[in-house]
Formats: structure tokens, C-alpha cells, sequence
């Protein structure tokens, strides 16, 4: 299962990190990212409603692969996985976390920005992580410095924060890249106001982009 996630998550390069108030609007949201060709979501522990949102994409749209996203502790472990998430995103490194996702065989990828916290995770066998807040950290160029001495490992990373559509393929060519978590392509206001027609074209934008790259 966790190879094929990965798979996944390599083959579209960009995984849409959303917050989202009201459950109502999973479903609109879901069918905007399917038709603009980018079937993934990670929704944040931000909100109340998260975990009903994963549930409720989980159940209705299972050709979207769904994850959670600001995972902090055991208990939004815990209520992702009974939601039906199939994978999980943390901003940092927490080793409790880790362990229990290690000992669920529950796909994580906990957060890092320092080469300390590249090590730490990569002792606990955990070789996807995700490079935050990608922007402010150094942006493509930390994260080539710091891919440099890790790179024989077969360490890959998922940056996300400041992540754009103007820089993406700056980020994607880089060779430990996974793929990038894009803020940017469902926004809270743009769900509040039901822009799904931009959404869906961010999308296809992703697309084209990725295309690009091969």
C-alpha cells in the first residue's frame, strides 16, 4: 500500500494541501481536483471539520487519495486513520508520532529543514520527508545544499510553504524532489466562495507543468 501511495504521489509531483471549514464543500472541492487531473488531497488538521472531510472524500470519492495533513500527535493519528486517510504529513519531527505511524504501517512523512532533522528521521527509517516552510527556510537553493550530502541515501523530500506556480518547476527539477505540497491550489477563501472552476484550472496548470519536466 505504501509503495503504491508513493507511486501516486511521484506520478502527479504535486499533492494540494487544503484547509476546509465546511464538510459541504468536500465533495465540490473533490470533483474540481479529479477533473483538473491532479486526484489527491491533503487536508490539515487546521480545522475542526478535517477528519469529517477526510471521512466523507474517503467514503464517496475513493479514486482521490486522500491524506492528512498537520498531523501533530498519536490522536490525529488515530482519527485519520479511523477516517479513512492514507497517509499522513506532519510539519515537523516528533518521534512519538513516527513510532506509533511505523508500528500502524501507516505511510507518514514527517517534516525537517535542518540536516540534524534529516538524520533523525532518516535513523528512524523514514527516507520521504517533507522540507518546511520550504520559502522561508532557503527556498531550492537550501534545498539543494541540503540534498547534496544526503542524496546517497535515498532520501526524498516533499517542500512545501512558498511553494508557487511560478517556482514549481524549479523545485520538481530538483533530483530528490518526491513531488511539492501546493498551498496555493485550493485556498480557503477559494473553497468559501466555491471557486471551483479556478481551482480545477490550477490543476490542469499542474498538469501542464509537470509535462513539462519529462
Amino acid at each position: 500500500m505504501m509503495r503504491t501511495i508513493f507511486e501516486t504521489i511521484e506520478k502527479y509531483r504535486v499533492i494540494p494541501v487544503i484547509a476546509i471549514d465546511d464538510v459541504s464543500a468536500a465533495l465540490p472541492l473533490a470533483d474540481a481536483l479529479l477533473e483538473g487531473g491532479l486526484p489527491l488531497a491533503e487536508i490539515t488538521f487546521r480545522t475542526q471539520a478535517a477528519a469529517n472531510v477526510i471521512h466523507t472524500l474517503a467514503e464517496k470519492r475513493p479514486e482521490l487519495c486522500v491524506g492528512a495533513g498537520t498531523v501533530l500527535t498519536p490522536t490525529n493519528i488515530h482519527d485519520a486513520i479511523h477516517a479513512g486517510a492514507k497517509f499522513g504529513v506532519a510539519p515537523g519531527l516528533n518521534a512519538e508520532t513516527l513510532d506509533l505511524a511505523e508500528s500502524l504501517e501507516w505511510m507518514f512523512i514527517p517534516g525537517v529543514c535542518t540536516p540534524s532533522e534529516i538524520e533523525s528521521a532518516l535513523s528512524m527509517n523514514f527516507t520521504v520527508l517533507k522540507f518546511f516552510p520550504a520559502g522561508a527556510m532557503g527556498g531550492t537553493t537550501m534545498l539543494k545544499a541540503l540534498s547534496a550530502p544526503y542524496f546517497h541515501t535515498g532520501v526524498r523530500f516533499l517542500p512545501t510553504g512558498g511553494v508557487s506556480e511560478s517556482n514549481l518547476a524549479e523545485y520538481l527539477a530538483i533530483p530528490t524532489v518526491l513531488a511539492c505540497g501546493g498551498t496555493w491550489i485550493a485556498s480557503q477563501s477559494d473553497i468559501a466562495e466555491g471557486n471551483w472552476q479556478q481551482i480545477k484550472q490550477r490543476c490542469q496548470r499542474v498538469a501542464e507543468i509537470v509535462a513539462g519536466l519529462k
